[in-house]
């Protein structure tokens, strides 16, 4: 009588945990954290550099200090969204189409990790801005770019960077937020 009781015991005993480990079995779908955006205001850049723009408030201009960097070479910093927009200045002497050409190429070596890149192009011809803004869709390192020229004297390049692992799923809202603030820069940018 012993013995079966103990059996019982152990038969139950073994239940309980086999149920309670099923239970916890199934894993616990990812999440991520609620991100909430600052309001949209703008501030004027002016500075040494031949161009003017609007950037958001909710950000720092930073000259880029690296040991490529040239002159007129900025930071956009986004300490909020742990991001960056990277602006280089070029002066054009006979040699737009090599820019453009370099520029298309830093755009497209993302086509290896890219689902899409889609082009949009901008036009004002009274301030003498032409350009073009890449949305490239996927886990790249830059999901956003965009060049904007005279045509004659002037080059600037844009990228858009997160100093963090690509993941396109828990960053899309936060480009999503910041493609509009490229997207005002670029329609606010002159030349002086």
């Amino acid at each position: 009588m012993k013995h079966k009781c103990i059996n019982i015991l152990v038969l139950i005993l073994s239940v309980l945990l086999w149920s309670n480990c099923k239970r916890h079995s199934t894993p616990k779908p990812h999440g991520y954290f609620r991100i909430t955006f600052p309001e949209k205001t703008y501030q004027t850049y002016h500075g040494p550099c031949p161009f003017t723009f609007e950037y958001p408030t909710y950000s720092d201009i930073r000259k880029d200090t690296s040991m490529r960097s040239e002159p007129c070479w900025y930071n956009i910093i986004f300490p909020r969204f742990n991001a960056e927009i990277h602006i280089t200045y070029k002066p054009v002497h006979n040699n737009l189409p090599r820019i453009l050409e370099d520029t298309y190429e830093l755009a497209y070596k993302h086509t290896v990790k890219a689902d899409a890149i889609k082009e949009t192009s901008f036009v004002n011809d009274s301030l003498k801005v032409y350009g073009i803004l890449y949305d490239i869709i996927g886990n790249t390192a830059s999901n956003v770019q965009f060049y904007l020229t005279d045509s004659t004297h002037h080059y600037i390049r844009g990228a858009l960077y997160f100093n963090l692992e690509p993941d396109k799923d828990s960053l899309n809202p936060v480009i999503r937020f910041l493609r509009k603030d490229i997207i005002h820069l670029v329609e606010t940018f002159s030349w002086q």
